[in-house]
């Protein structure tokens, strides 16, 4: 990879301060496996680790051979060595509800629980995921059960919205609307109801025909009823988003050779660096390779050509008649054989049309092609089926598939071609990131031993010839 620095992940993995990798990424670019196989070369290295994807794809419970992940942390079977990997995927309203209900209390968590407004807002509101992401994270690193934690985000830039859910979650909740719903609650009593009846008679009327009398009296309860909780919301996210630019933490922006996919982690890169936050290096997955590499696309093109054109097989069959000088050359003598074959038949249909009586012996010689020795040649030991078949111009399978396969690796090293051109266009940009390349496999990683084959190539940092 010239002057590009080489990402070592097995460092990084074995540092003991290393307690929080998160790998972001555009979709489709092997991200959600490359968290899972460092979860699995981590933990057979001897770390507890704990995989945590925000991303609702199956893909990561398949391959760890656990029937379903939900919010609570599953162990994987078939570690080798003496560390433990778990694994879980983000229940978005159930963490939402675990926060309700340790830090409430029964009565007041139970109002909230049944509140219509809180079940569409910790079902789907924008912004929650990202926020509930950010709290199991520090639920997490608090139960200090593990001592390393991977984190699988959403595809696209998604990804990163998490690290702003601190701001937006405190800026939602000073904002006026919030505030004016919670004051008649602070307020309390009839006074409150007073406050909010007569103070602010118009913009409750606004309110009622905007959203309903009823959806309106559904958040003015849940805001009540989360009103001693959002100061912790607040605290925190601020510790979470402190953790992810602590020194113990390491992104990991991982992407294929592609110019979308690279265009992406380009971006990733620079958002990472505006919030100060800690970045590890790229991950480029699929990378292809070619143990011959020393033949280029533009040769391999022309050699298939020639075969296909049969100069060499001409070039053959002139060798081939100069080895025999005694029964010159296979052309002439198939042209000396078709003259005098087509004589001999001339001479029995001139015979037929005679009426005199016909000449059995004639026949006979005429029918006994081995009594002619220009047959013999045509047909005796010294030409074999193949000869004969070379001769109709039928092309030799082995020269066909030789072309095809000419043509296969031609293809490959264009592909080759492209891929460094799109790497080197991000290196050029972002020279000081280090870059692990991960040669791409032959098939899908749908297990453990696929899992392993990724983390040693994630080892090895650069692509093996494929």
């Amino acid at each position: 990879m010239g002057g590009v620095p080489l990402l070592e992940t097995d460092p990084l993995v074995d540092d003991p301060a290393t307690r929080i990798i998160v790998c972001c990424g555009s979709g489709g670019v092997g991200k959600t496996t490359t968290a899972a196989a460092l979860g699995v070369r981590a933990a057979e290295r001897g770390r507890k680790a704990v995989v945590l994807t925000i991303d609702p794809a199956r893909r990561l419970a398949q391959s760890m051979g656990i029937a379903s992940l939900d919010n609570t942390p599953r162990q994987v079977d078939g570690i080798r060595g003496e560390g433990r990997l778990h694994a879980m995927m983000l229940d978005m309203k159930r963490t939402f509800d675990e926060i309700v209900e340790a830090h409430a209390d029964p009565e007041r968590a139970r109002a909230i629980l049944e509140n219509p407004f809180y079940q569409s807002l910790s079902a789907g509101f924008a912004g929650t995921q990202e926020y509930m992401a950010m709290e199991k994270l520090g639920q997490l690193r608090a139960r200090d059960e593990w001592d390393l934690i991977i984190v699988d985000t959403p595809p696209s830039r998604s990804a990163l919205d998490f690290l702003d859910a601190p701001k937006r979650l405190g800026s939602f909740l000073d904002g006026r609307f919030i505030k004016m719903l919670m004051a008649p609650a602070k307020i309390g009593g009839r006074a409150g109801l007073k406050f909010l009846n007569v103070g602010m008679s118009m913009m409750t009327g606004t309110l009622d025909k905007l959203m309903g009398a009823q959806l309106l009296r559904d958040v003015q309860t849940f805001v009540a009823a989360m009103d001693t909780m959002f100061g912790g919301f607040r605290t925190r996210a601020d510790a979470t988003y402190r953790l992810l630019q602590a020194p113990g933490t390491a992104f990991l922006v991982v992407a294929a050779p592609e110019r979308d996919a690279l265009r992406e982690a380009a971006y990733f890169v620079e958002r990472l660096a505006a919030k100060d936050m800690p970045l590890a290096g790229l991950v480029l997955n699929r990378v292809h390779g070619s143990g011959a590499a020393g033949l280029s696309a533009e040769r391999a093109i022309a050699a298939a050509e020639n075969l296909d054109e049969s100069r060499i097989v001409d070039q053959m069959y002139g060798q081939a008649g100069t080895r025999t000088p005694d029964c010159g050359s296979p052309t002439a003598e198939g042209e000396q054989d078709q003259g005098q074959h087509e004589s001999a038949q001339r001479a029995h249909h001139e015979d037929h049309a005679d009426h005199s009586e016909p000449d059995h012996s004639d026949h006979a010689d005429h029918g006994d092609h081995t009594d002619h020795p220009e047959h013999a040649d045509h047909e005796g030991p010294n030409h074999t089926p193949y000869e004969s078949a070379r001769s109709a111009g039928e092309p030799d399978a082995a020269e066909v598939l030789a072309a095809g396969l000419l043509r296969l690796h031609a293809e490959r090293m264009q592909v080759i071609a492209r891929e460094q051109r799109t790497r080197d266009r991000f290196t050029a940009l972002h020279p000081e990131v280090p870059v692990a390349e991960v040669a791409a496999l032959p098939g899908d990683v749908h297990d453990l031993a696929g899992l392993r084959a990724i983390g040693e190539r994630l080892a090895a940092g650069g692509p093996n010839p494929v």
